[in-house]
């Protein structure tokens, strides 16, 4: 990944389509759009791909997080299970709603540990949300199990992880709502934007309606629509899913390209001595946009990261010490620092994040070294990559 390395001619066809018909709004405007929807040609080849019965385009990831909560009927008070490892649109997307992020564990799959999630379960438990990071999955038939047991929602983030795969199902598709990014840096993009996929009718109905000012879409007279709920704009742009067609029809050629680099890489680091790699769930199959390891201390993982900068391997990342993706660099969640006042509920029920231990998470972050999969790489590139990163992490051993 990223699809933006692939952008041409399939992608400004798509564009000019809109901009000569002159609709860049998802809707109305019938008779100027000379029928070109991109955004409902998006949705419905997007639900074939994830082999659901519905998709629904919105603005962003985060949007589609928010979407998909709430078109669940999560709100205020409810508690939704997250892991320590992710993006900030995970908790952003669930105070957003006034609900509560709970943050757990995770395991040597860098995802949700399952045993962490069942201890975290309260009487407020609404909502269980596994985030594929890095290109893998959570143990979903565990997490799932738990849902079932305790009539939760399993609301699968896989944001990161388009084209993988989990007991045959592609992710997102496993759980009751699943949820994917289009920003400029994932698998494929729309420039921005985000998609929610669910077989529920009444999810479907629900985000479709809350993404676009609770309108029903009833008809083709958008003054004459009545609104069912309250909803917010979350709409993605005819223009951006115009990108996200052209993209789509590049999906299995990028995921083909992410694999061979990632299986070059991966075969050359096998040899490092203490070097091991995040354990992929027995049924998964990554989609091969990050090569994911640990290594034996966290001082030797400092060590190599900065050995493989200084060696000019780019795009690795030592997310433990970043601000975005760990709790750690989260001091604006820890003290509940907020532009206006959070909701009570908010207030009531999170956990005191700088008490809170999540020493199982460090254990596993404070080991992990992640590269990024281009597919810009030609095979000499990427076995030249290797060889390098070999060599600059035993030079800290």
């Amino acid at each position: 990944m990223p699809g933006f390395e692939i952008f041409g001619d399939e992608e400004r066809k798509q564009v000019n389509d809109v901009l000569e018909s002159g609709v860049l709004m998802r809707y109305g405007f019938d008779g100027m759009r000379n029928g070109h929807w991109k955004a409902k040609e998006f949705e419905k080849a997007f639900a074939k791909r994830m082999q659901s019965q519905h998709c629904q385009l919105v603005s962003s990831g985060t949007s589609a997080l928010t979407v998909a909560l709430a078109s669940a009927g999560i709100g205020a008070g409810d508690e939704v299970i997250m892991p320590t490892f992710t993006f900030v649109a995970s908790f952003e997307s669930i105070i957003a709603l006034g609900a509560v992020p709970i943050l757990v564990d995770i395991d040597d799959t860098l995802t949700l540990d399952p045993k962490a999630v069942e201890a975290a379960i309260t009487p407020r438990t609404r909502c269980i949300m596994p985030v594929h990071m890095c290109g893998s999955m959570a143990n979903l038939k565990a997490l799932k199990s738990i849902c079932d047991a305790h009539n939760l929602i399993l609301l699968e983030d896989a944001c990161q992880a388009l084209g993988g795969t989990y007991e045959g199902k592609p992710l997102g598709s496993y759980g009751d709502l699943g949820c994917f990014s289009f920003d400029y840096v994932k698998t494929i993009t729309c420039g921005e934007g985000g998609g929610i996929i669910t077989n529920s009718e009444k999810y479907a109905i629900n985000a479709d309606q809350y993404q676009d000012h609770g309108h029903d879409h009833f008809g083709n007279d958008r003054g004459a629509e009545t609104h069912p709920h309250l909803g917010y704009n979350f709409r993605i742009s005819e223009l951006n899913a115009a990108v996200g067609v052209a993209q789509l029809g590049k999906l299995d050629s990028i995921l083909a390209l992410q694999k061979r680099n990632y299986t070059i890489m991966r075969e050359t680091l096998e040899t490092v001595e203490g070097l091991t790699f995040r354990r992929v769930p027995e049924g998964g199959v990554e989609n091969y946009s990050f090569l994911n390891f640990f290594l034996a201390s966290e001082s030797i993982a400092q060590k190599a990261h900065n050995a493989l900068s200084e060696a000019g391997v780019d795009a690795c990342f030592y997310w433990y010490t970043n601000n975005w993706h760990y709790v750690n660099g989260w001091e604006h969640l820890r003290n509940l620092t907020s532009m206006g006042n959070l909701p009570s509920e908010v207030k009531k029920q999170m956990q005191n994040l700088i008490e809170t231990d999540f020493s199982k998470s460090d254990a596993w972050m404070g080991r992990t070294i992640s590269s990024l999969v281009k597919i810009g790489w030609t095979e000499a590139q990427v076995k030249e990559r290797a060889e390098k990163m070999k060599k600059a992490i035993n030079s800290v051993q």
